[in-house]
């Protein structure tokens, strides 16, 4: 029997579709870090970025019967998770990422000057970020963040390719815009 490590996410659905409660925390464990980012990224506070995220599972094991593969599960979840954060009603404010996804940009041997102006555009990114329209946030989050492609965050977002392609576009100019004092 091959290690659930290993499986493919539809594979997992299936069986955890079937009642493997550990077929399903193998998905948990392999997605929820990035619907947690996501979560942050969307809604006011830690407390409530980890409300939607176990609305989302709580979601997706009543409705792993009806995952019909079209999608993938990451997809799926996504969207489950864009559904909860949009039925919460709440705006987001600026959350502090504390996760590994920026500490590559501090070099071991930069100096506590470095450091901090280091510190200071991570700032800045956040309040431009949290500056932007909700689906602009999304879009950017979902595909820079989380790498998911335009055709997946259309899927999450319940938008056509071309509105993603369009939202990304004017959320990268907000963005460079807002961020001009660190080019």
């Amino acid at each position: 029997m091959t290690d659930r490590a290993d499986r493919s996410d539809a594979s997992l659905a299936r069986d955890a579709a079937l009642g493997d409660r550990v077929a399903f925390e193998t998905l948990l464990q392999r997605h929820g870090p990035a619907l947690h980012r996501y979560a942050l990224r969307s809604c006011s506070t830690a407390a409530d970025a980890e409300d939607v995220v176990q609305e989302t599972f709580v979601a997706a094991w009543r409705g792993l019967a009806r995952w019909d593969g079209r999608a993938s599960v990451k997809t799926w979840l996504f969207a489950i998770a864009a559904r909860k954060v949009a039925d919460s009603g709440r705006r987001r404010r600026a959350v502090p990422i504390d996760d590994e996804l920026l500490e590559p940009m501090a070099s071991p041997e930069a100096g506590p000057d470095e450091r901090a102006h280091e510190r200071e555009l991570v700032e800045a990114l956040e309040r431009a970020l949290d500056e932007l329209p909700y689906r602009q946030r999304a879009c950017w989050v979902l595909i820079e963040v989380e790498g998911l492609s335009q055709a997946e965050v259309a899927s999450v977002l319940g938008m056509t390719p071309d509105a993603v392609r369009g939202t990304i576009f004017r959320a990268r100019r907000n963005l460079t815009e807002r961020m001009v004092r660190w080019r």
